[in-house]
């Protein structure tokens, strides 16, 4: 991702996210050297975004996101295992995230890749309600070299928060 993406992905994030994180957040993810990622379709229009901010031997997934065109179709969990290699070669031995405790499909890729529930902050994400838990999980890298490696293409999520 370069200051040039962060309008694209800034309006998938507006489009998909409940609660989207702002354009200075893109920018300043970008400026303070975050891994963030985009991806991009055939025709060279971003699809698909991670951020991922590591400190010392760990690193906290940030945010991720797939334009909805394009969701539960294997890119979400294409972008998450890019992330995750990536952060293996940076020598990360483990990844954290939060995820809303009603994005089931969210929760289950992130299980499915290795990550396990660790605790829950209450109240953490805002909604319609006023506001929800957030399940925070981890993952330990040092376990699996490719966590998609047993899966089948058909179980995506177009993941969000």
């Amino acid at each position: 991702m370069t200051l040039a993406d962060v309008d694209a992905v800034h309006a998938i994030e507006q489009a998909v996210q409940s609660y989207p994180w702002t354009r200075g957040n893109f920018a300043d993810a970008l400026e303070n050297g975050y891994l963030c990622c985009v991806e991009e379709s055939e025709s060279g229009e971003i699809c698909g975004y991670a951020i991922l901010m590591p400190v010392a031997d760990e690193a906290e997934l940030l945010t991720i996101g797939v334009a909805a065109a394009r969701q539960r179709k294997g890119l979400g969990r294409a972008i998450l295992n890019e992330m995750l290699e990536a952060a293996r070669k940076g020598e990360i031995k483990r990844v954290f995230l939060e995820v809303r405790s009603s994005n089931a499909a969210a929760v289950a890729l992130y299980r499915s890749a290795g990550f396990v529930d660790i605790g829950v902050r209450r109240g953490y994400y805002k909604n319609e309600n006023g506001s929800e838990d957030a399940i925070t999980m981890a993952c330990e890298l040092s376990l699996s070299t490719d966590p998609f490696e047993k899966m089948s293409e058909g179980n995506d999520s177009g993941v969000g928060d």
